[in-house]
C-alpha cells in the first residue's frame, strides 16, 4: 500500500484568525498552532525567506484536519481565487452536517456566501456549497432519512 491516511487539507487564507472563527463555527475543533520559518520551509514551498502562521482543526471525529495558513513573508502575488464551482483545481472541501439551514445560518455570520442554492438529492442528502475564506468551496452535506 502506498497511502496510509489522508493527514489534513491546507488552505491559505488572508486572515488567520476570520478562517479559524469560519471552521470553528462550521463545527470544527481548534487543535493549536505555530510560527513556521527557516531553510525547511524555503526547501518545503519553494520560496526565500518564509514565515507563516498556521492553525490547526480537526472534525468532531478526530478523522479530519484542515491546516489553515498566513504567509508573513513573502507576500502574495495575487489575491484569493473566486472561480466558479467547475474550474479545474478550484479547492473544495465537503463536510457532512446535522441541518444545513443551521450551518448556512452560522456560517453567513462569518461572511459565508451560498454559491447556487440548497439542493436535494432524492431522499439521499440535503446539499449546498458555500464560498467559504480564501475563495474555498465549502460543501454542506445533510443526509436524509
Amino acid at each position: 500500500m502506498t497511502i496510509r491516511r489522508m493527514d489534513h487539507v491546507g488552505v491559505v487564507v488572508e486572515d488567520l484568525a476570520a478562517a479559524v472563527a469560519f471552521f470553528v463555527a462550521l463545527g470544527m475543533e481548534p487543535e493549536g498552532g505555530t510560527t513556521v520559518e527557516g531553510a525547511w520551509v524555503d526547501q518545503l514551498v519553494g520560496l526565500d525567506g518564509v514565515r507563516a502562521d498556521l492553525a490547526f482543526l480537526r472534525t468532531p471525529d478526530g478523522h479530519g484536519r484542515v491546516e489553515l495558513s498566513t504567509f508573513q513573508r513573502p507576500v502574495a502575488a495575487a489575491g484569493a481565487p473566486k472561480a466558479p464551482v467547475n474550474v479545474p483545481g478550484i479547492p473544495r472541501l465537503t463536510f457532512v452536517v446535522d441541518a444545513v439551514d443551521d450551518v448556512l445560518g452560522r456560517l453567513r455570520a462569518h461572511g459565508a456566501e451560498l454559491v447556487g442554492e440548497v439542493a436535494r438529492y432524492e431522499d439521499y442528502c440535503r446539499y449546498a456549497y458555500v464560498r467559504g475564506p480564501a475563495g474555498v468551496i465549502i460543501g454542506l452535506v445533510e443526509e436524509l432519512g
